[in-house]
């Protein structure tokens, strides 16, 4: 017999009050299928609901596995149990912690009832809600520095990993003994095997389509991508020692991962400078992987990095950093075909104009992009752009590329010289005779420090279109070029980073790391190193919260971003959407946890902001000029996070 109702949930948006007024029996259906996060419901989301009850900022949310049960863990040292969809508080569980909990995970396929903390105290515990006291059935003091995440396989009932400032990643198995400060059984990575630095992991993730992919952030700009299968926890030839309150190790054999084992994956403009600490400054000390997550399908990595921008690594096929790559031209002629370019600059640069002919809403865009580029508001022309690039496919649309990267550099935000450089590359593989192109690559090369690139790039572009070779742009840049390569002749080597210092694979790992495929920019991620970035509505959306107490929403294919909350008064550090409704639990400074789902779009928006604009500007302003030393007192607990 059919139960169900003929016809759907109507047009209501608001999903707390579906889930509530449908029987038990309809749930699994209206979770998987009415309830996907559609654009309609990211259209509609407001805040709706503070879950109060936490004396201290809550530092980490999660979902249990049928979505039924949020989780928070607070500076409080308490963890709470909520019914989210009634707004109440099902268990107020006191833990032990001495130090403020940072991760908090059920363990899967234990009927929720399994809970794990990790802390500041370095301690791990394992608690059964179900049982009469509160007191946990398995604790560890292993790790020497503070706990900062857990991470579970949906596919294992019975393990977990931690990840610590001590540079370890340990592997726990419920079905084996545990003594702590043994031989060290359960130790899976060990960043100070190989890192003449002093190693900080920050975050761990599991893929959950395929376990055997275990991913960490630490304090650095990679992100390390290890298959388990090839490194075993433990090590026999590994001795620790306690002595008062400190623990030793000794590796008497070094711990180094097999070749083949691990991946390391970076912005290509991030690992090009590495090498050159004067241009980065203070401000990479304070670079760290802050959050990771595998997308739903395993097929991506995302990572939130901090005093930078979000990144959406693919880990199914390799991208390498992108710096100088020409097409060769087709056909004997090397002609002088240029597409328009809309800026003023460099006009006397392949200045003659190719008609490109294309429907009505992409030209409508191009021509508010440049309208945008004129007036200098660089964020609405990417945007408009992008969002013409994107209606073409991709496909005879040069030009688009092209004023994208004039754009970008322009804007000059963290990574958009790089960004404006894969730009001129798309533009030149689109059409090779883009003699603007060549130009605008070179000079993005040079504004990277990449003299040698940028010069052989000018040089190219002068043997392929000779008639250039006096032109003013093109000896302008020539000059610039060889100023600069004079200089760098004389810079004292002390300057450049002493790479050797590395151990030899560590070097060769970093060497070897994989491009992003596509980054989210504009939320400010500098005084925290918990926040958070996760997938959205089937993977459609980007979310992450940030410094200005706010959260933003990305589209995941463009980049642009969709909308703005308010959702803190000072830091937002955790976003955690439901695992199969459009529901969103969001945490930070504040002691509230504020649920988010889609409202009736008759309702006023509360905390949807407008001025999105003014906002990603200040953000970014603030996060090139401000690495943690301006925090005012008050807010001082943000840097112990």
């Amino acid at each position: 017999m059919n139960m169900k109702p003929k016809q759907p949930y109507g047009n209501t948006t608001n999903v707390t009050k579906i889930l509530t007024s449908r029987p038990y029996w309809d749930m699994e259906h209206v979770l998987r299928n009415r309830l996907r996060t559609a654009p309609q419901f990211v259209d509609n989301i407001e805040l709706e609901a503070e879950l109060r009850g936490h004396n201290g900022c809550v530092n980490c949310l999660q979902w249990s596995d049928n979505g039924h049960i949020l989780a928070s863990a607070s500076d409080d040292f308490h963890v709470m149990l909520w019914d989210p969809f009634r707004h109440k508080l099902l268990h107020d569980l006191m833990t032990p912690h001495e130090g403020n909990i940072f991760s908090v995970k059920f363990l899967p396929k234990r009927g929720n009832s399994l809970l794990v903390t990790g802390a500041g105290d370095s301690k791990t515990f394992v608690f059964d809600i179900n049982r009469q006291n509160d007191n946990p059935i398995r604790q560890c003091s292993c790790h020497l520095q503070r706990v900062k995440r857990l991470a579970t396989s949906p596919r294992n009932a019975h393990m977990f990993w931690s990840a610590a400032e001590d540079g370890l990643v340990l592997q726990h198995d419920l079905r084996q003994p545990h003594a702590c400060h043994g031989q060290d059984a359960n130790v899976l990575i060990d960043l100070r095997s190989y890192m003449s630095t002093v190693p900080e992991v920050k975050c761990i993730a599991i893929n959950p389509q395929r376990p055997e992919q275990l991913a960490i952030g630490a304090n650095d700009i990679y992100a390390r991508l290890y298959d388990r299968r090839m490194i075993s926890p433990g090590n026999p030839n590994r001795r620790t020692e306690v002595m008062g309150d400190t623990v030793s190790v000794t590796n008497l054999i070094d711990n180094i991962p097999k070749d083949g084992c691990v991946q390391y994956f970076c912005p290509g403009h991030l690992g090009s400078k590495y090498q050159a600490a004067s241009q980065l400054g203070e401000m990479y000390q304070y670079k760290a992987v802050t959050y990771l997550t595998f997308s739903p399908d395993g097929t991506e990595l995302l990572a939130n990095m901090g005093t930078e921008h979000i990144y959406l690594y693919d880990i199914t096929r390799s991208r390498n950093p992108l710096f100088l790559e020409l097409p060769k031209l087709p056909g004997a002629a090397e002609g002088s075909k240029s597409g328009a370019d809309c800026s003023g600059a460099d006009a006397s640069v392949g200045a003659e104009k190719t008609k490109h002919k294309f429907s009505p809403d992409v030209e409508q865009l191009k021509k508010e992009g440049n309208a945008s580029l004129e007036k200098e508001q660089f964020l609405q022309a990417i945007n408009k752009y992008t969002q013409a690039i994107q209606k073409v496919n991709g496909k005879d649309c040069a030009i688009l590329y092209l004023n994208r990267a004039t754009a970008l550099m322009k804007r000059n935000w963290y990574g958009d010289v790089y960004a404006a450089v894969r730009d001129c590359h798309t533009a030149l593989r689109l059409d090779p005779h883009y003699v603007k192109a060549h130009f605008r690559l070179a000079r993005a090369l040079l504004k990277l420090d990449k003299l040698k690139e940028a010069q052989i790039c000018l040089e190219e572009l002068v043997r392929r279109f000779p008639s250039y070779a006096k032109n003013p742009g093109v000896l302008m840049l020539e000059k610039d070029i060889g100023l600069e390569m004079d200089k760098a002749r004389h810079r004292s080597p002390c300057s450049r980073m002493q790479t050797e210092t590395y151990e030899q694979k560590e070097n060769y790992w970093r060497t070897m790391s994989i491009d992003y495929e596509q980054r989210y920019i504009g939320h400010c991620n500098t005084k925290t190193d918990i926040k958070e970035a996760n997938y959205l509505g089937d993977s459609n959306y980007i979310v992450a919260g940030s410094d200005d107490g706010n959260f933003f929403i990305w589209d995941r294919h463009s980049g642009i971003i969709h909308s703005v909350f308010q959702a803190d008064e000072l830091i937002v550090n955790c976003v955690q959407p439901h695992p199969y409704i459009c529901m969103l639990a969001t945490s930070g400074i504040d002691h509230e946890v504020r649920l988010w789902s889609p409202q009736s779009p008759e309702k006023p928006a509360v905390r949807r902001t407008t001025v999105v604009d003014s906002i990603v500007h200040d953000n970014q302003t603030h996060m090139q000029i401000d690495p943690f030393d301006s925090i005012a007192p008050d807010q001082a607990i943000c840097r112990a996070s």
